[in-house]
């Protein structure tokens, strides 16, 4: 839309609010709203203030004062207000320079789009993430001085196959059989159609919604690719929306990689392919029906692929997930069907169209405009490079002779160690100035000192089950 179609689609749907949206640095939705009398053709430009000091990630209090400009081609109904309201997806803007803001992370995504095609490489990186997450029914969690717990639980858990729910009808789901049991005891079908319902009333095109392996509430939603930018915007309606739903059904969900212990994590797997005049360019006579470009763009994800989980992989909870000899996929490997590496070529289809390649390592906790991007960097930086991905893996990389396991290279242990590998390569992302020094080392700091560093000084339950005694 145009800002004028967006004025006239608000006055037609009768719109009494603006909530204008923005993502802050590690990737969750900020907002605030406007009555519609605020909202003008001159807003598209002149925006709307806000102090930035507020937001994680973004500025001091010394330089505080920043803009939201909205994008007229965001403009959709709100689903979750009793007031009509417009819901507007907006770029940060510094109010001096007017320049866009660097740590602005819609921004990296659209820089890196633009980086794409100044390289004549392709026109449109389309990405397809499969973000799983997990429904509860009730969760409860601290921390202090001298205690600190966290209690999950949903009605379809297996730990409650022996409670008394007055009656207690069964059909709880078995430790890690979760993927496609049908109703009853699979008890989210309705709740998943509302939020697929949602979701394609707001325009985002899903290809299915099913359970997935846990026992206790773990689903999953996809949505059909998308281009870069647009796709880091559906990722963001994506959790808004399934969070909403959840609440509105009495429900909580979560995008946290590894709620659950001994239960799969939640992963995004996240399909990607370059494109050019209407042509993929992953399509060829290569291995599994790949070109050499795909290969190549394989071989740069492979060879950045630790550094890039401090971006994929962005929280401590993401490597309680990626743990060798479980379900993550640690092994820095590719192949076609297989889900034990790191990248795999689907096969479900012949089409050229479809051709592409998974990256499995990432997971929903991320912040998918900088995840996507950084993907995009990294396989770009192996096409340009040439660098070759090594021979496919084709044989259950868990099940290995321990001499050929460890040949195989694997994915970090730890943030921290993540972060070091990004700090140590990085030059990668500072292609056509997608990512700035100033953003990687404030990202790495941040991580550093608000996530990394006040896990590892708080005690750890099981610690006391370990140490008490000693």
């Amino acid at each position: 839309m145009t800002p004028s179609e967006v004025l006239e689609f608000a006055d037609k749907n009768g719109c009494r609010m603006v909530d204008l949206k923005f993502s802050d640095l590690p990737g969750v939705w900020q907002h605030f709203s406007v009555p519609i009398q605020q909202l003008s053709g001159d807003s598209f430009q002149d925006g709307f203030g806000f102090d930035g000091s507020s937001i994680r990630g973004f500025q001091q209090i010394q330089n505080s004062d920043m803009l939201v400009i909205p994008d007229p081609e965001t403009a959709v109904l709100e689903p979750f207000t009793e007031v009509p309201t417009l819901s507007l997806i907006c770029n940060v803007v510094d109010p001096v320079t007017r320049l866009p803001y660097s740590r602005d992370p819609r921004f990296i995504a659209r820089k890196a789009e633009a980086y794409l095609k100044s390289t004549g490489i392709g026109d449109i990186a389309h990405f397809g993430p499969e973000a799983e997450f997990f429904i509860f029914d009730d969760v409860r969690f601290d921390q202090g001085r001298h205690f600190g717990f966290y209690h999950l639980d949903s009605s379809e858990g297996r730990w409650n196959s022996g409670r008394d729910e007055g009656p207690n009808l069964g059909y709880k789901i078995r430790y890690k059989e979760g993927y496609f049991p049908v109703p009853p005891t699979d008890s989210l079908q309705d709740l998943r159609t509302e939020i697929v319902l949602t979701l394609q009333g707001l325009g985002i095109d899903v290809e299915a919604q099913h359970h997935e392996v846990a026992s206790a509430g773990q689903c999953e939603v996809d949505m059909r690719f998308s281009p870069l930018t647009q796709m880091g915007d559906r990722l963001m309606w994506f959790k808004h929306v399934i969070k909403n739903v959840a609440r509105r059904r009495g429900k909580t969900a979560t995008f946290m990689p590894k709620p659950l212990f001994e239960e799969n994590g939640s992963g995004m797997h996240c399909h990607v392919s370059i494109w050019k005049a209407g042509q993929n360019l992953f399509s060829g006579n290569q291995y599994a029906g790949l070109s050499q470009m795909a290969l190549h763009f394989a071989g740069g994800i492979l060879r950045h692929a630790p550094a890039l989980c401090a971006i994929t992989n962005p929280t401590t909870n993401s490597y309680k997930r990626l743990v060798p000899g479980f379900e993550a996929p640690v092994n820095l490997a590719y192949s076609s069907r297989n889900r034990s590496a790191a990248i795999r070529i689907p096969m479900y289809s012949a089409s050229p169209k479809s051709r592409r390649l998974e990256f499995r390592t990432p997971d929903p906790s991320c912040n998918g405009y900088m995840a996507f991007a950084a993907i995009l960097l990294a396989g770009l930086d192996g096409v340009q490079r040439e660098i070759e991905p090594g021979p496919p893996l084709d044989k259950d990389i868990y099940g290995l002779p321990p001499e050929e396991a460890k040949k195989v290279p694997r994915a970090p242990g730890a943030l921290t160690e993540a972060l070091d590998r990004l700090e140590a390569d990085h030059d990668f992302l500072l292609a056509g100035e997608v990512f700035t020094p100033d953003l990687i080392e404030k990202w790495i700091d941040y991580k550093r000192e608000a996530e990394a560093l006040q896990v590892s000084i708080r005690p750890h339950p099981y610690e006391f089950a370990l140490y008490f005694d000693i």
